[in-house]
Order: C-alpha cells, then structure tokens, then sequence
C-alpha cells in the first residue's frame, strides 16, 4: 500500500509499504477514506518530537471503511464506516473508566520509555513518535486499528467524510480546551492560535455561551475566518494583544485563555522570539512557550488557562510567580476524545458547527509531502490539508 513516511526533518515521503494485518483478536483493518494533516504533525516535520524514526508512517486524523475485523471484535463488521480517534484506548483501565482517555494506561507498548520522559506513561497514539506506541498512522491507504471495539465512532447514513472526519481529533480539542474553562455567560475567552483546533474552539466557546471570544492570530486567512464564526480578532504582528484585551475586558483581562498553538508559538516581540529560537538551535530548550507567558500575564486573576496546543519538552523563562500570586488555575492535556465523541457528533448532526469552510486543500497522498510543506508556511492561503487516498 501507499503511506506517508517520516525520514527526518522537512523529509516526508509517499512511499509503498507492507499492508497492515490483523495481530490481535479486538483489532480491525480499515481502507482510510479520508486523512489529514495536523498542526501536531508539524512538531515532528520541523525537527522538535523526541522518539520519531526513519520509516514510520505518520498522521492521526483518519476515517474510513471496516475491511476485517479481529475474531473478539463484536463492536464492529466489515462495512461499517468509522472515525477513528488519535488516542488508542482500551477503555478498562483506571484512567480509561474515569474518562481520562489520554492517558489510558494500557495501549502504549513503550510505556517504559514514555514514563522515563514523563513520569508515567500516557496512551497509545497514532502516527506520533515512538514515546507514545510507534503505531503506524492514518495517512495511509490502509490501517491496522488496535482496540477497535472500544475507540472508533460509528458513523450513520447521511454524513459526509467532511462533516465528520475531525471528530477524531481537531473538533473534540478544540471542545475539551473550551470545556476546560468551565465558561460562564459573562466570560470573555481569548484564545491563541486561529488554526482549525483554534477555530473548533471558538465555535465550541460560542456554543457554551461565552460573552465575547477573541482571537489572537496574524494570518489574515484565519483572522477573517474567526470573524465569520462570530471573534473580535487581534493581529498580534500591528497591535499590542496585552493592552488590546486590557481594553476589551475593562482592564480586568480576560476570565478564561486557550493556547491553541503550542511549541512552535512566534511572537510579536523580536527579542524574545530569537531568544526561543536560540535555545531552540542548542537544545537548552525543545518548545517556544511565548503564547503560555502572554496568558500568565495577561488572564484575569482568579482565571484559567487551558492548554490543548501540544508541547513535547522543556520551556524556559514561563512567569510561574505571576500564574502562583494570580490564583490561575491550570487544565491541560491530550484530549479525551472518547469523552466527547457522541455528544459531538450529535451536534455535527443538528448544524451547530462549521467542519469543512477551513478546509483549502485537498490532493492525494503523493501529493501529500508537499502539501506538508504547503501547510507548515501557511502558503496559498492554507488552513487545513484533506487528503482521499
């Protein structure tokens, strides 16, 4: 079959590898109709995820039809279409019956490693370094799915690949960093980054009935589509984002903040921007944490951060006092998608979101290490890659 491959940085290939087979009782095999790439995927493309190797098939948004199941799978046949969620759970350990999906304690294989670089291990994870399983991912023709009559979302009749294809993952983050905030009808919600997760959240904060939602970005793509869903906008590159929302919240700053960007955040500031970069190229330091300090300084006291963007290491100089003296609570995480799957796609179903305008650019999967590039410079104007394999 035809995958995308990982072979180092900015080196993505779309190459013939073994069809994936059936290796345990519970698993399924299905043929991925649809695949994207993630803002995460670009943490290993630009060099920054510790445990990748050579080789390995990559990408973790997928859906696709049932081609075999495993003999103990009871949840699935052959023919069924499925979204497949990024977290492989096994849904009966401690953490699987709590609802912390994320970090199931059974489904990664490397738990050893991970719990060396972590503390304790965390789930199994599609197409996402080795630190987290080494399982083979979604931007493939094929995929071997563990634990698949606990994990995937049976899709019924009527919806489109595009209506559904980001409950596996981008939808239910950009939900969970909303929900994490616990928002009430006077709250004003900022949130960093107006990338699809970003966008989810926007959406998701509006639906929970926040009382204004700003968004932070510089790209005017995505600027324009925070506007269309409803956000006050901040282009951190022409105004001041602390003194924007000063304004904007009667100097009270806002109740609740959502870094939607993660390790790879660039600042408005000069200095500090290269400092990161600098620490980056000797590896004092693995993620860009400007988006975190920004939120400790300027969030309300008493407020929260939520956190759903994705850091893999070390950050440096985060203002830990000010988040202490302000009384801010922290959530964080992968996201639990299992959690939220059925109520999401119950409301995909009544049109209380928009899943496909971001969509800019569709190709193939050879077309697909290309578009990475593509994607990774916000070049043609684009926001989200689908690939139909």
């Amino acid at each position: 079959m035809k995958a995308i491959t990982w072979h180092g940085k900015h080196d993505m290939r779309c190459e013939t590898v073994p069809d994936p087979k059936i290796e345990d009782g519970r698993d399924a095999i299905i043929k991925v109709t649809s695949c994207a790439i993630c803002g995460s995927d670009l943490h290993f493309y630009d060099g920054f995820m510790p445990g990748m190797e050579s080789g390995d098939i990559v990408g973790h948004e997928f859906m696709g039809e049932v081609m075999e199941v495993g003999r103990d799978n009871q949840k699935l046949k052959v023919g069924d279409r499925i979204v497949v969620p990024f977290t492989i759970v096994c849904g009966d350990c401690d953490q699987c019956r709590r609802g912390n999906f994320s970090v199931c304690e059974r489904t990664n294989p490397n738990a050893d490693t991970a719990a060396k670089m972590f503390g304790h291990t965390t789930a199994g994870l599609y197409g996402y370094t080795h630190l987290t399983g080494g399982f083979s991912g979604g931007q493939a023709e094929y995929v071997r799915v563990p634990y698949a009559d606990v994990g995937p979302i049976k899709i019924p009749d009527g919806l489109s690949d595009d209506d559904v294809l980001f409950l596996g993952d981008i939808l239910p983050t950009g939900w969970q960093g909303a929900a994490n905030c616990d928002i009430k009808p006077t709250d004003t919600v900022a949130i960093w980054g107006a990338g699809p997760v970003g966008l989810f959240a926007l959406q998701s904060a509006r639906i929970m009935g926040a009382k204004q939602v700003v968004v932070i970005d510089e790209v005017p793509e995505r600027l324009a589509a925070s506007e269309r869903m409803g956000a006050i906008t901040i282009n951190f590159q022409k105004e001041s984002t602390v003194e924007r929302l000063n304004e904007l919240t009667d100097n009270k700053g806002p109740d609740a903040c959502i870094d939607c960007v993660g390790m790879e955040a660039h600042s408005g500031y000069e200095i500090e921007h290269l400092y990161d970069r600098a620490k980056q190229a000797v590896m004092a330091e693995t993620d860009r944490p400007h988006v975190l300090r920004e939120m400790i300084y300027v969030c309300r006291p008493a407020g929260t951060i939520s956190v759903p963007g994705v850091y893999g290491g070390l950050v440096d100089k985060i203002p830990f006092g000010a988040a202490m003296n302000k009384s801010l609570s922290f959530k964080m995480g992968q996201t639990h998608v299992n959690k939220w799957a059925d109520d999401l796609l119950r409301r995909v179903q009544e049109g209380q979101f928009d899943t496909s305008s971001f969509i800019t650019h569709r190709g193939s999967l050879e077309d697909g290490p290309d578009l990475y590039k593509t994607f990774r410079d916000k070049a043609d104007g684009c926001m989200k890659v689908v690939l139909r394999p």
